[in-house]
């Protein structure tokens, strides 16, 4: 891809100019079609890990593998004119060392085409995030409930409560200062991510978190209703395409077993006697 290509593409420094302006748009897409239906409203548009959970049926994020980051990152990138695209950095892809953070992260922009990377952690990531940013590598911060550790957290619990919030305030804080452009707040008190919001001065991009933040950010599966093995309380469906499909194959499994599909306008009729499968008369020169 050339330099001068897609230059009407959303960039990492467009996203930090809209901190306490219009808010941000954002959804994930993990296939070419959904980035399709996302992008013309969408300022990013983000190559989640929740892809393992989604897509492929995994219990948690911590399975999802870089190649297949790249994989699903790539069908993104083919789908995708105007939306900035960022991908996320996959557990154990960058904990180990900076060095390690950008070696995979610069793959990850290489074989996907990304404008940046995301990756989970507050102060213990912002030397990392540092050494990215300085060399090339835009990097979208996630702080709060960062699903990669649902272990160290006990499962998927809100941070930031009582005398947790000063953590997430220090979180917000270092990872601005390391260069992040902006940084998403999962499943934190809405004031904690209201007043994050006023102080900082990256944008914020919340889930679970207030409207108060400088965007939003939904699992795209989770709003259109397609994801059904649980619904967190910040999930709004728009949508509830699950239980469409599913009444879509029962009816066409119940024509199928009926007989009544396919039906005549389904099917190919042989041709009339002396005419060809091309339309002309049988001996006629071709």
């Amino acid at each position: 891809m050339s330099a001068t290509a897609n230059t009407k593409a959303i960039t990492p420094p467009d996203i930090a100019a809209r901190k306490k302006k219009a808010p941000l748009v954002c959804l994930t897409a993990y296939t070419t079609p959904v980035a399709r239906l996302v992008d013309p409203y969408c300022d990013v548009v983000l190559v989640g890990d929740s892809v393992g959970m989604v897509l492929h049926g995994l219990p948690s994020t911590l399975s999802v593998t870089l190649e297949m980051m790249i994989m699903h990152g790539q069908a993104v990138r083919r789908g995708l004119e105007q939306a900035l695209m960022v991908v996320d950095m996959p557990f154990g892809s960058y904990e180990k060392s900076p060095e390690q953070a950008f070696r995979n992260g610069a793959l990850i922009m290489a074989e996907t085409g990304c404008a940046a990377v995301k990756l989970e952690g507050g102060e213990t990531m912002a030397a990392t995030i540092r050494f990215l940013a300085n060399r090339g590598i835009p990097v979208m911060a996630h702080i709060g409930l960062t699903p990669q550790a649902l272990n160290t957290f006990g499962g998927y619990r809100v941070q930031g409560r009582g005398e947790d919030a000063e953590r997430i305030s220090r979180d917000a804080f270092a990872v601005a200062e390391a260069g992040a452009f902006a940084v998403v707040l999962e499943k934190v008190p809405e004031a904690l991510a209201r007043r994050i919001t006023g102080e900082l001065a990256i944008p914020t991009i919340g889930i679970g978190a207030s409207s108060s933040c400088d965007g939003q950010i939904l699992v795209v599966d989770d709003m259109l209703g397609l994801f059904g093995d649980f619904r967190p309380k910040f999930v709004k469906r728009y949508a509830e395409l699950g239980e469409g499909a599913s009444a879509a194959i029962a009816a066409y499994a119940g024509d199928v077993r009926a007989r009544r599909f396919p039906a005549a306008e389904h099917v190919f009729a042989d041709p009339p006697m002396g005419v060809d499968a091309g339309g002309s008369k049988s001996g006629e020169a071709a």
